[in-house]
């Protein structure tokens, strides 16, 4: 008997390594780069299917939050957090209607791109108006009576940059665990210090996907005795992942590490579209 027969799936060695390369991913996208997770969803999908693949990684997740909360918890902007749980609630719903709709894992794969890409659009087009702000001295003419231009910074805190971001990670996370790019150009928009970002990101995270146990449990019937089984097979690249994270946390500049999430974050909305 292979020691591969005492888990609870049948799978290949090569889908071993990629599942193991994944919560290693899981592991350093909560305690370092958050958009590195939407790198390891599509192999997940790949291996159980994009809907089923929801309720395996979920409780990864959750673990992983824990870790990332015990080491960040005093770095959350909670002003944010607090803005962007209703919304994410209100994607919650929109995924649930949705699921009555499109049923293919082909569908659901479309659905996280989709929403990835718009995040970028959004974030270059606020990183641009603060280029030409900058360029144009930022100010009016003194004794001029007309309103300061918008800043970058005012947009994100704006109800309905707050509101979109909010549903569409609500709507990503609950499709497909898919929600960490998503927030990785909020967070990257409010222009927030790598601690910070990774603070808020997990405490946010922590709250989202705790509530999320019981819809995937009862709503989508995901989670089962089998999928915890295997999820246990994987925490210590979850653990692995996790201390590698807050190493390059500590290790990185401010300029690089935007640059790294920027990256991922490409990567990552390209994988799902394959």
């Amino acid at each position: 008997m292979s020691f591969l027969s005492f888990f609870p799936y049948e799978l290949a060695p090569w889908q071993w390594a990629a599942l193991i390369f994944s919560c290693l991913c899981f592991g350093i996208s909560k305690t370092g780069i958050n958009g590195i997770s939407a790198v390891a969803v599509p192999l997940f999908a790949l291996v159980f299917g994009a809907k089923e693949s929801t309720g395996v990684v979920l409780p990864l997740l959750c673990f992983a939050d824990l870790l990332a909360v015990l080491y960040y918890r005093r770095h959350a902007e909670w002003k944010y957090i607090i803005r962007l749980v209703p919304w994410a609630l209100a994607g919650f719903a929109l995924a649930l209607l949705v699921d009555h709709f499109i049923t293919s894992n082909r569908g659901f794969k479309i659905l996280i791109g989709i929403c990835i890409l718009l995040g970028l659009v959004v974030m270059f087009w606020n990183d641009r108006r603060g280029k030409a702000r900058d360029a144009g001295g930022g100010s009016n003419t003194p004794g001029e009576n007309a309103a300061a231009p918008e800043t970058p910074e005012s947009t994100a805190s704006a109800w309905w940059f707050t509101a979109l971001f909010g549903v569409l990670g609500g709507f990503s996370t609950m499709i497909g665990n898919a929600a960490g790019p998503i927030m990785s150009v909020f967070l990257l928009s409010v222009r927030l210090p790598k601690k910070s970002f990774v603070g808020t990101a997990a405490w946010f995270f922590l709250i989202i996907n705790y509530l999320k146990l019981p819809l995937q449990f009862f709503a989508w019937h995901n989670i089962s005795v089998q999928s915890l089984l295997f999820d246990l097979s994987m925490v210590p690249a979850l653990i692995i992942g996790a201390l590698a994270g807050v190493v390059f946390v500590k290790k990185v500049s401010e300029a690089h590490y935007r640059i790294a999430v920027y990256a991922l974050t490409i990567l990552a909305s390209l994988l799902l579209f394959l």
